[in-house]
């Protein structure tokens, strides 16, 4: 109960700050209140140990050791069968789910979850493998790729391009371990409704291994820090980041501006959320492609009519990864925390975020989604995120704004004026391309939005975890969720950071302990679904 009463102080605090700063505008008093709340959070979640003179948060190193071992383990499975798991999007091996000595349904009969979970073998999922990856990258490919890109370059320098890329690659491997085991453990009720995620297998899974307690606690842990996350990083930097982008693009001004601009985005979420995942499903599926082809077909563009100087770029990245300049703040070990650190939030590989919506896919071999899910970090993190830091790289050859020197997360301009996150990207696009701020607008709200539904079903699934399956209880999460849309977008971007960043990596601690119990059951899913794949290709 620490943990409710800690968050339950801070918030109290918070909200007395609120009600006592009455002389001041809406937008500025909701962020006063909210920000000794960040903060404390931050530093909870972002404890540092001392290695070789630095100090390096504990739940990067935690992340990191955790996915290179999983690479390691599972034979290098992030690139070796990297075009497996797109055939399996694809739907090459969908031959395979139909064959009817394998369509059987797990019923588990731990933690009294029997009641309510099907036999029926026609119900395997809700959502095929594109949906559910549609899903799961919409929740992943977010503002993380075009904001938080810009922080991690304004405060780490190119270099840090380079960590954020080799997370993506390590994160690879983790994504497809708790993919396969959010599978593997979920349950689904008579009507064909999937509740799965890191909840179901950390308390299953580790009840099989004689691990009870310590499962049902962590399974606990996770759904009260997934709800959080889902109110922060998955909702409030969203709309923070999409109000921003508006509100700086048209030059807006108010003290109840941002707050406005919530509301718009909170009625929207609102509409399809209440349509449950499969209406999300069939909105993000149309959505991420349309504005991935947007983002990056405008990105490509600035790249490829800046080639000339494009090999001095990735130069920069390459060599400031490991010799960074002096102005940036702690070194090496400076650049290399912001790369990952970013890498974690971006794509949330280790967070086990995307196994509650990859959960929700029809199939009968776990490891199918698993192959599925590691797709998530490459598009995420070593496209999306390489692509943005390219540009502003490349924007920013003739030092608009200097590496190292970041205030509440903004950079400073040569002008002497301080500029932050998103505005930061939308400044690079609209060098290189005019008018394309207002393209790069477009995108931002497309990928707030789509990460914001996509988040909310997380939010909801772990929320049900907690407090039960009714109508009631959907409607609560659903309502609390919308108010977050529009607080995010009255709160200023260091406050959204620190409460953000430090929400989703606490996400981290118990479900990379579960990992780490359960991955040789990964194992046995992998060789069983390879074996198949090979038999297949065979014929």
């Amino acid at each position: 109960m620490g943990i409710f009463y800690f968050f339950g102080t801070q918030l109290l605090s918070s909200t007395q700050i609120i009600a006592s700063s009455s002389e001041k505008g809406l937008d500025e008093r909701i962020n006063e209140g909210f920000m000794p709340f960040a903060i404390w959070w931050e530093k909870l979640i972002l404890a540092e140990v001392a290695i070789f003179g630095n100090g390096i948060p504990l739940v990067l190193i935690l992340l990191i050791l955790g996915a290179l071992f999983f690479t390691l383990y599972f034979g290098f499975v992030n690139i070796r069968h990297f075009p497996t798991a797109i055939q399996v999007v694809r739907g090459k091996y969908d031959e395979l789910e139909k064959e009817k000595s394998v369509l059987k349904t797990i019923v588990h009969e731990v933690d009294g979850d029997v009641k309510g979970t099907i036999k029926d073998e026609g119900h395997l999922g809700e959502v095929n493998h594109f949906q559910a990856l549609a899903t799961a990258v919409s929740g992943t490919v977010g503002l993380g790729n075009i904001a938080l890109v810009a922080v991690a370059i304004s405060i780490g320098g190119p270099g840090a391009t380079f960590w954020m890329v080799l997370a993506g690659l390590l994160g690879m491997s983790t994504k497809f371990v708790e993919c396969t085991l959010g599978v593997k453990y979920r349950d689904i009720d008579k009507d064909g409704t999937v509740f799965g995620g890191p909840m179901y297998y950390l308390s299953k899974g580790l009840k099989e291994r004689g691990l009870g307690h310590l499962g049902k606690f962590l399974a606990i842990i996770f759904a009260v820090l997934c709800v959080g996350a889902s109110f922060g990083g998955g909702n409030a930097f969203q709309s923070n980041q999409a109000a921003a982008q508006i509100i700086g693009l048209f030059g807006l001004t108010g003290s109840a501006t941002g707050s406005i601009i919530g509301l718009v985005f909170a009625v929207l979420a609102g509409i399809v959320i209440i349509g449950g995942i499969k209406r999300i499903a069939k909105v993000t599926e149309k959505v991420v492609p349309f504005m991935a082809i947007l983002y990056v077909g405008a990105a490509l563009f600035i790249i490829f009519s800046k080639i000339d100087i494009v090999d001095e770029a990735i130069a920069q990245i390459f060599s400031e990864a490991f010799s960074p300049r002096a102005t940036i703040t702690g070194g090496f070990a400076g650049v290399m925390i912001q790369g990952f650190r970013r890498a974690a939030f971006s794509n949330e590989a280790g967070a086990g975020s995307a196994a509650i919506a990859h959960s929700a896919v029809n199939t009968a071999y776990p490891a199918s989604e698993g192959l599925v899910g590691l797709l998530e970090p490459f598009i995420d993190t070593v496209l999306v995120c390489t692509m943005t830091a390219v540009v502003i790289i490349l924007f920013n050859m003739d030092g608009t704004f200097m590496y190292g020197n970041v205030v509440d997360g903004q950079a400073l301009l040569k002008d002497g004026s301080r500029l932050g996150g998103v505005n930061i990207t939308s400044l690079a696009f609209e060098d290189s391309i005019k008018g394309s701020s207002y393209v790069l607008m477009v995108a931002v709200c497309l990928f707030a939005f789509s990460t914001i539904l996509s988040w909310s079903y997380y939010g909801l699934q772990a929320w049900k975890y907690l407090f039960g399956r009714g109508k009631l209880t959907d409607l609560t999460y659903k309502l609390l969720f919308l108010v977050f849309t529009v607080l995010g977008a009255a709160i200023t971007l260091d406050a959204v950071i620190k409460f953000s960043d430090a929400m989703i990596l606490a996400l981290v601690f118990p479900n990379m302990i579960g990992l780490l119990i359960l991955f040789p059951k990964v194992k046995a899913e992998f060789t069983k679904y390879i074996t198949l794949v090979s038999k297949k290709k065979s014929e």
